[in-house]
This record gives structure tokens, C-alpha cells and sequence, in this order.
């Protein structure tokens, strides 16, 4: 499930290597730092590489920098959910599913590198509204097959929208991880996983909707 193209594809297997390198490093300062307090010198001394390299990879400099950042931590928003994400056909794969994803924000922590696309990339800025909703439309697919298998097997109440409940699933982990990011604390994103798979199994054994 890979997000985005990097823009490594016209580069040669060290250019590649040495891009790749300076988007690990500028994602780890993220992390440590938070977006708004990294800077290229950071960057550089982390990935030991020149000013001219860097701008040789990205152009148009940190903007594009964490944009490319944005676009590796998507792919891993939705790496760190597997194998679960794609095989979401028993309630013990989802609560795998729920476990990998409270594991993720978990050790990820207040400082997250997606969080660029709205914080230094601003939520108007079309390349990273573009990598928001391709991220979301991927990650919303995989929980939709997950629910339209279980509603074939019986263990989801068939009646629901299965597109609409993979968006809630979805919006309930980033309202956690939200919750997360200002507080330090996961309770939230927890109780929001817990109470919507909750739901789910007992619209299926109620043989009606949830909260019909």
C-alpha cells in the first residue's frame, strides 16, 4: 500500500540511497523535535549531508523536504497496520488490527512527521492535501473489505454502510491520535477503538444497527 510516488525513480540506486538517508533523517528529527523546531542544518548534521546536496534532492527545500517526509510516514501509517489491515475477516484480526495500531501511536508519541501536512504544509497546500486524501482513501478501502467480509460471514450487522463505517473507523483513530498529539495521553484513542469495534459486534448479534 504504498502512498506516493517519492520522486526517486529518475535517480541512480546511490541517489536513491542518499535521498532516502535524508528523508529517514529529517523524519527522526521530527520526532525528536517536533516540525515547527527542525531545521535543514538539523537535518544535515543528522544525515551528514551538504547544503548543495540537500537542495539537490529537494529543490524547493524544506517545503518539498517534508512533503517527501509526509509521503514516507503515510506509507508507515499503513505498514505498521499489517498483516492485519489486509486480512481484517475475524474478530481476533481485528482486535490485532486495533492492538498494531495502539502500538503505533503508542511509541510514536506527541511528535508525529505526518503531522507536516498540517502544520509546516498547511492544510491548503495542494500537494499535501493530495498525499492527506490519497492516505485516507487507502487506508478507508482496506477497513471497508475488512467489514464487507465480516457482514458476509455474519459477524457485522449487513445492513450498514460499509464505506461509511470504514470512515468512522478512520475518523475514530484520528481523533485519537489528535487527542494524542496535544496530551501525551492514548485513552482516547483506546476507548475510541473499544467502543467502535464494540459496536460493531453487537449491531451483529442484536441483528440490527448500532444505536438504531
Amino acid at each position: 500500500m504504498t502512498i506516493g510516488a517519492d520522486g526517486a525513480e529518475r535517480l541512480t540506486r546511490k541517489g536513491r540511497e542518499t535521498r532516502r538517508r535524508i528523508v529517514e533523517g529529517a523524519a527522526e528529527e521530527i520526532r525528536e523535535r517536533g516540525a515547527a523546531d527542525t531545521t535543514l542544518d538539523d537535518i544535515r548534521a543528522r544525515t551528514a549531508t551538504s547544503k548543495s546536496q540537500i537542495f539537490h534532492y529537494f529543490p524547493g527545500g524544506k517545503e518539498e523536504l517534508l512533503l517527501a517526509v509526509a509521503a514516507r510516514e503515510a506509507d508507515r501509517v499503513l505498514e505498521d497496520q499489517e498483516p492485519h489491515l489486509s486480512d481484517l475477516r475475524t474478530w481476533s484480526a481485528w482486535r490485532d488490527w486495533r492492538d498494531a495500531v495502539l502500538r503505533r501511536y503508542e511509541q510514536q508519541g506527541v511528535n508525529c512527521p505526518l503531522g507536516v501536512l498540517i502544520t509546516e504544509l498547511g492544510r491548503t497546500t495542494p500537494a499535501a492535501q493530495q498525499l492527506t486524501g490519497q492516505l485516507i482513501s487507502t487506508w478507508q478501502a482496506a477497513l471497508r473489505a475488512g467489514v464487507q467480509a465480516m457482514q458476509e460471514a455474519g459477524e457485522i450487522d449487513r445492513r450498514l454502510d460499509a464505506d461509511r463505517t470504514a470512515a468512522a473507523l478512520v475518523a475514530a483513530v484520528q481523533g485519537g491520535v489528535t487527542i494524542l498529539m496535544a496530551t501525551g495521553g492514548i485513552a482516547h484513542l483506546e476507548a475510541a477503538l473499544d467502543t467502535t469495534l464494540s459496536l460493531l459486534r453487537a449491531g451483529a448479534r442484536d441483528g440490527q444497527c448500532p444505536g438504531a
